[in-house]
């Protein structure tokens, strides 16, 4: 079963297709519970950062209490990062360094694309809650509940985003 083209085209990726045309360029590092590895699509000559991890399910009741799955990420990289990752200059510990989109194992055994961008949007709109409910806090406390500075705290609060998106 091949399949061809980028997989960057692919919505899912057959665990099969990637067994078939992914190989080990240069093993990265290797713990006891991960792997870091680059690895290249033999049909495409794309690379790959793969990344693999053993996690134990101990929340699992019965006999699947402590069963072992192995997980696995691959994220596509340019040849500059190929050349940063060889020659040790480019840090590449996931999550940390983990910024575009990557493939990881997904439903029956299929990978699919993930994108890890909504986590920096997630952290800005809960710095953007927590700053507006300190504003509305100091508000109440100062207890003028008037129209007028129920318009100013308005005009202060459009004002601020408005900043903040520039």
């Amino acid at each position: 079963m091949t399949l061809g083209g980028s997989w960057t085209e692919w919505k899912r990726v057959p665990s099969q297709v990637l067994g078939e045309r992914l190989k080990t360029v240069r093993s990265l590092k290797e713990l006891e519970h991960e792997m870091y590895e680059i690895a290249k699509d033999i049909e495409t000559g794309e690379h790959y950062l793969h990344y693999a991890y053993l996690h134990r399910n101990f929340k699992a009741v019965g006999p699947d209490s402590g069963q072992e799955e192995v997980f696995h990420q691959l994220m596509p990289l340019t040849s500059d990062d190929v050349l940063g990752l060889l020659f040790g200059e480019q840090p590449y510990d996931y999550p940390n360094h983990w910024d575009k989109p990557f493939l990881r194992n997904g439903p029956e055994g299929d990978y699919v694309w993930f994108d890890p961008s909504y986590a920096a949007e997630e952290e800005e709109h809960e710095a953007l809650g927590l700053e507006i409910a300190q504003q509305l806090a100091k508000f109440k406390a100062e207890g003028d509940l008037s129209e007028d500075s129920v318009r100013k705290l308005l005009d202060k609060l459009n004002k601020d985003d408005g900043e903040k998106k520039e």
